[in-house]
């Protein structure tokens, strides 16, 4: 078994420890956190787990392969680059990094130690997500038309990142699995509504190379909590509705024909197609329980993570250009050219 560190038990933490317990691959050794109510909490629940307000001992613990970092988005870089230069494997809880350059240097890091890094992008695990990406590399959807999603409730308000940082973060990364293309530039708005706090709600669209765009809602002030995304395709379209018990996946045989009129080349004809709708079996399993099995198997094989380095780097690009775009009222940002080779890897990893 691989024995796992965690830092960080906040928010996320106690479901890290939890799945790391509970996962046949893995075993939740120790958990450090600078509180000691939070402590107390682990102790409580798995008296097991060696408890300490140090992190650092669990970096230096032989018996902890692998390191979790769950806390404040501006902590990450340094406790994964300690991890890292400790030799051990990191996982660490969206985003990444709170700058594109800290990514590239923990990139360089871990290749350089031939260790895992990983990003928690846990929605990508799902079985809801995995299905929408089956169903969209089979062509099932046709040519992509647009990406729409919709993520907001009323808090939690976040001390040191916007709702972008926050929220925006998950469709960034669901956009990123899915879509075969990744977006040439970004435009943002947002407004903040607590004094002296950061923006809680925002609105971001995506530009991509041909007809196909992006559209984000994230909003921390809504009265009620909605997790939809709608992806459509020239041939079907779906819809993702995460709050579902049952059936979050639903697939739309509906859309449009185009067509022209050959008596007059002015005039182009819109036809309406409405079809069957139809909701694919998912896996139930917990997404980020997957995430913890996959993050096992890449250490034992050496199987490159399908969230990796690579992968958080281009969602803190987009990230980073919404936060230029929306301090500059919605002026267009680009973002870099993905690279050639490192997409190949990656796409061939999925």
């Amino acid at each position: 078994m691989i024995g796992v560190g965690i830092i960080g038990y906040g928010y996320w933490g106690p479901n890290l420890v939890r799945n790391f317990s509970e996962a046949t691959e893995t075993q939740a050794i120790g958990v450090s956190d600078l509180r000691p109510d939070r402590l107390a909490l682990v102790q409580n629940r798995y008296p097991a787990v060696h408890a300490v307000s140090d992190y650092r001992i669990l970096l230096a613990n032989p018996k902890i392969e692998a390191i979790a970092v769950a806390t404040p988005v501006s902590s990450h870089f340094e406790l994964a680059m300690a991890a890292l230069k400790a030799g051990k494997h990191v996982l660490v809880e969206k985003p990444l990094a709170s700058r594109s350059d800290q990514v590239l240097e923990l990139m360089e890091e871990a290749d350089k130690r031939n260790l895992v890094l990983m990003v928690d992008h846990t929605f990508v695990y799902t079985g809801a997500v995995r299905k929408i990406a089956e169903i969209i590399r089979s062509g099932g959807l046709g040519d992509l038309l647009y990406f729409d999603s919709v993520r907001i409730n009323l808090g939690l308000f976040q001390s040191d990142v916007d709702v972008i940082w926050d929220l925006a973060v998950h469709d960034l990364s669901i956009m990123q699995h899915l879509l075969p293309v990744w977006p040439r530039a970004i435009t943002a708005t947002g407004m903040k509504h607590v004094e002296g706090g950061m923006e809680n709600i925002a609105y971001l669209t995506a530009f991509f190379e041909d007809n196909m765009i992006g559209h984000i809602n994230v909003n921390w002030l809504s009265p009620v909590k909605v997790r939809r995304t709608l992806i459509a395709g020239t041939r079907q379209m779906i819809v993702y509705d995460d709050m579902e018990n049952s059936e979050k996946v639903k697939v739309y045989d509906r859309g449009i024909t185009v067509t022209n009129n050959t008596e007059d080349i002015y005039k182009v004809l819109v036809n309406y197609r409405s079809g069957d709708v139809h909701s694919p079996q998912l896996d139930v399993t917990e997404g980020l329980s997957s995430e913890v099995r996959h993050f096992a198997e890449c250490i034992k094989t050496g199987k490159k993570p399908i969230t990796d380095g690579y992968s958080a780097l281009q969602v803190v690009q987009a990230l980073e250009a919404a936060t230029l775009s929306m301090r500059d009222r919605g002026r267009l940002v680009e973002l870099p050219a993905p690279r050639r080779e490192t997409v190949s890897a990656q796409e061939a990893s999925r």
